[in-house]
């Protein structure tokens, strides 16, 4: 496994409505794995094929003890509303509160490449349409007022205007002490 560099905001890729994956192989169960790996060193508990650089429909999740990978996910139902912060590992630093669907269910396959069917709600079900967003190339910033985007882009643009590219290297994460 190996640690993936992360593509920040002004990265194309991040608005790339990603490919479907054909058959889960074992170059697609190496994403995953890669994927959670760098999730893990970054601190998140959702990540997207797209924020590390490729455009395919591959997700992970890891919220409540509940760790899953979704490929070629979709939402079949939806119910609720509920506001609620976000942030984003391509975004860093940087928080909004989004109106979501407070239920939802999710099919997709599994790392094995078996269909699954999984009700989530909470953060769980915030994650898994955070994720499934940006495989559609869409971000938070987008379920923003326009301005509170542009305040949060402004911002953004101010912390970021040296920086020299639209990726950042994550380094491994220190043993979690339980």
């Amino acid at each position: 496994m190996s640690l993936l560099p992360l593509h920040l905001l002004g990265s194309p890729v991040l608005r790339q409505h990603s490919d479907p994956v054909k058959a889960v192989d074992d170059e697609v169960r190496r994403l995953i794995d890669d994927m959670f790996e760098t999730m893990d060193a970054a601190r998140g508990i959702g990540l997207a094929a797209n924020q590390v650089g490729i455009s395919r429909r591959v997700a992970i999740v890891d919220v409540d003890h509940d760790r899953f990978a979704m490929v070629n996910p979709r939402i079949v139902e939806a119910e609720g509303r509920v506001v609620a912060e976000e942030g984003c590992l391509s975004i860093p630093e940087i928080y909004g509160d989004v109106a979501r669907a407070e239920r939802v269910v999710l099919e997709a396959l599994d790392a094995n490449g078996l269909p699954y069917r999984k009700e989530a709600t909470g953060l769980k079900a915030r994650a898994i349409q955070h994720e499934i967003d940006h495989l559609d190339g869409i971000l938070f910033l987008d379920h923003l007022s326009l301005i509170k985007r542009q305040m949060l882009l402004a911002k953004w643009r101010r912390e970021h205007k040296d920086d020299a590219g639209h990726t950042k290297e994550v380094s491994e994460a220190p043993a979690r002490s339980e």
